[in-house]
């Protein structure tokens, strides 16, 4: 029988008397109307299957917020009703929660394992980490068209249980959510394997009677026993579901009869203390299987998993596996992160509750360093299936890594930097190398030296998806700006024996030019290119002069393209005097001092009205920096290469001025503030915009200034959209910010 509104109001009274069974019984009403004579696949009306999924989550004991969300969460993309509507009717968290499932419920995919279906893995951990309930709609959702898949046809079976598998049962797992987790599995494996299936479901069905008797047996005998020591517990036998016990028996190459924990006992005791009791109690009367102890309440899992496990060679020498934990760790068992789950009518959640989403936050963070969506898909498999190992800091708090995992994988657990300067560790107090596989309960201490860096050869001796991650967007970076840097000093070099600069807004224009004929996305990319030796600069240079001449600038005699067998006459017009030329171009001149180069620092970007001071470089002339820089504090250490500079009053070049907003993330944010910037008649050379989870986005600008009297306007008229909170002109920051070594 379908799942009716009487049914799920019922469920919830009992756990919360003070629900809105009203506002409930509403949202149902207007779910039927919604979906009145639309039909599922399976020929039953489409309402019975909002009904059903909210009636999963009630048994989870959510709040009334998501039982209303579940009741509603395909009207928008099934029956066509504005979001909106749900906004003024239920109120903002129920169609924040709507609108989340049905953003989710857009991902469509071929299999798996293509890269599409990687990109709309992050869009869905994005949308978890806003909510979470979000997820566990899904989940709900999910359950139940797997116990309907039966309207669909073969392949589409196939696909939904394939996804099911990797996907959907894995976050149950990591969510903790038992219940779920396990029907999901046994539903997908009928379809992946039903002739697996259905022989491990006869070989169960088989001993079935045996088994049952033979625990009735031992529950008996524990039950006394306990009895005599003065605990009180509730004893049961543990249904094994068939997809583990076939996971056994094919990964462990077990035989049906060698499975352990098919003959199981659950016993639910009333305190910490009372799980400890117990099991000397268990150990007292049968002989424990060695290896087979595991103490998952002094170390929960990574999804907050607590229980005793512990094999016994029980009556007639057949292995007995018995679980022990108290009420609230087998409602958290069975309930994962909906057991914690704070949310009242009006209330706030546990202030624990992002502790308990550690787990999801790491992700977060490793999928914005990984470029590529299938290595992030790959890690996202491995990570949810991963085994654990916990480890200790010096100062006692615990770390999990997957098991194999080294000191390095610790390091950078521990923060980016610790990694990235580590040079040795201690595992227990003594000295061990880096690919040393910690155990648990090891206590690790890293070495740490500031002028160390990363090894390619790490790469092979991680073995966390992070600490992989985190390496190889060191040395992406560190290759990137070395190239970088060769490639403008190349560049430039050749540049100067045509007496031509990239400094001037031609030049600039003409390299871009040129980086675009090359197919290249950027000038920089360019540059790049010709510091890894993928590109000739004399290459470059002929194209830049050809490009110079397209756009009508003069060029200097040593610039200008041979004539073959006619040499230039030696009354050819030549340029004004370079010291002129690169006068107007930075605005900027060397007292006392005419025929050299000078520019402008990008480190802090000095415009005038800024203090500047003067840096004589080896090869580039002088560089000009603001007097506040930390990069020029530094270089005033070295007196004797510091000069005298000043702003040339009547220059009229243009500047470069990087300015960083902040501001409250919305749809047309982005588009609005380059607008303003793009009528203030700014040529915006790069941006850059991060939005973190609390819904703040931080936006960097750098563009091209002529007239600097009119910055203060400018951010003025920034500040006035809606949403901003600042908009200032950015501070300059050592080169060498963040580079520091660090001690753990």
């Amino acid at each position: 029988m379908p799942a009716t509104i009487q049914q799920i109001s019922e469920q919830v009274r009992a756990y919360n008397p003070a629900a809105d069974l009203d506002g409930l019984a509403e949202a149902y009403e207007f779910a039927s109307q919604a979906h009145e004579g639309q039909l599922r696949r399976t020929g039953e009306p489409f309402v019975h299957h909002p009904l059903e999924v909210c009636l999963i989550l009630a048994e989870l004991h959510m709040d009334t917020a998501t039982l209303k969300a579940a009741l509603l969460h395909d009207v928008v993309e099934d029956s066509g009703v504005p979001l909106e509507e749900l906004r003024k009717r239920f109120g903002d968290e129920v169609a924040d929660l709507v609108d989340g499932v049905t953003k989710l419920g857009q991902i469509k995919v071929a299999t798996p394992d293509d890269e599409t279906h990687s990109n709309n893995m992050r869009k869905m951990l994005m949308a978890m980490a806003k909510d979470i309930r979000v997820i566990l709609i899904k989940l709900a959702d999910r359950l139940h068209n797997m116990r309907t898949l039966s309207g669909l046809d073969a392949e589409k079976r196939h696909a939904k249980a394939l996804e099911t598998m990797e996907i959907y049962a894995p976050l149950a797992n990591r969510l903790g959510i038992s219940n779920i987790k396990w029907e999901l599995e046994d539903l997908a494996f009928y379809y992946l394997e039903p002739k697996t299936f259905h022989q491990v479901q006869k070989m169960v069905a088989e001993s079935r009677e045996a088994r049952e008797s033979y625990l009735y047996q031992v529950k008996d005998q524990l039950h006394t026993e306990l009895e005599h020591v003065g605990i009180s517990a509730e004893i049961y036998g543990r249904p094994k579901h068939l997809y583990s016990i076939y996971e056994k028996m094919r990964n462990k190459g077990k035989d049906f009869s060698e499975i352990y924990d098919l003959i199981a006992l659950r016993v639910i005791v009333q305190s910490v203390k009372d799980t400890y009791g117990t099991l000397g109690t268990v150990h007292s009367i049968w002989k424990p299987v060695p290896g087979r102890f595991k103490d998952y309440v002094a170390m929960p899992k990574f999804n907050l998993y607590q229980s005793l496990h512990t094999t016994v060679i029980g009556p007639a020498g057949r292995p007995l596996e018995i679980q022990i934990r108290t009420e609230e760790m087998h409602r958290n068992a069975e309930y994962g992160i909906a057991a914690h789950w704070r949310y009242k009518e009006g209330g706030k959640a546990d202030q624990s509750f992002d502790a308990r989403l550690s787990w999801l936050r790491q992700m977060l963070e490793w999928q914005t360093e990984m470029k590529d969506p299938r290595e992030f898909m790959e890690a996202l498999k491995i990570d949810l299936f991963e085994d654990e190992v916990f480890v200790f800091t010096p100062k006692g708090d615990v770390i999990s890594l997957r098991r194999g995992s080294t000191p390095l994988d610790f390091a950078y657990a521990i923060h980016t930097e610790v990694g990235n300067h580590t040079v040795g560790a201690k595992v227990n107090g003594a000295i061990a190398s880096l690919n040393h596989e910690l155990q648990m309960g090891d206590r690790i201490e890293i070495l740490t030296s500031k002028n160390a860096s990363p090894s390619r050869d790490w790469l092979g001796i991680v073995k966390t998806s992070s600490a992989r991650s985190k390496i190889r967007n060191y040395f992406s970076k560190v290759t990137r700006v070395d190239d970088l840097q060769k490639g403008k000093d190349e560049l430039q070099k050749v540049l100067r024996k045509h007496a031509l600069s990239m400094s001037s807004t031609s030049g600039t224009k003409a390299l871009a030019a040129v980086a675009k004929e090359m197919n290249y996305v950027a000038a920089d990319d360019l540059l790049a290119a010709i510091g890894a030796s993928k590109v000739s600069p004399k290459q470059v240079v002929t194209k830049i002069i050809k490009q110079l001449q397209k756009l009508g600038a003069k060029l200097p005699a040593e610039a200008e393209p041979e004539t073959r067998n006619v040499p230039l006459p030696p009354t050819t017009p030549m340029q004004p005097p370079r010291e002129k030329r690169r006068r107007s171009q930075t605005g900027v001149v060397v007292k006392g001092i005419d025929d050299v180069l000078v520019r402008l620092a990008r480190c802090c970007n000095p415009v005038p009205g800024d203090e500047v001071i003067g840096f004589v470089t080896r090869g580039r002339g002088v560089s000009v920096h603001r007097a506040d820089c930390p990069n020029a504090r530094d270089l005033a250490a070295q007196h004797e290469r510091l000069i005298e500079v000043e702003w040339d009053t009547g220059n009229s070049a243009t500047y470069q001025v990087e300015i960083v907003i902040e501001a409250l993330d919305r749809t047309h944010l982005l588009h609005e503030i380059s607008s303003v910037l793009a009528e203030a008649g700014v040529n915006i050379l790069s941006a850059n915009v991060t939005t973190d989870r609390h819904g703040i986005s931080t936006m960097r600008f750098l563009f091209e200034l002529g007239n600097m009297e009119r910055l203060p306007g400018l951010l003025t008229e920034v500040r006035a959209i809606e949403g901003v909170f600042d908009a200032s002109r950015m501070m300059p920051a050592p080169v060498s910010a963040g580079k520091k070594g660090a001690k753990r």
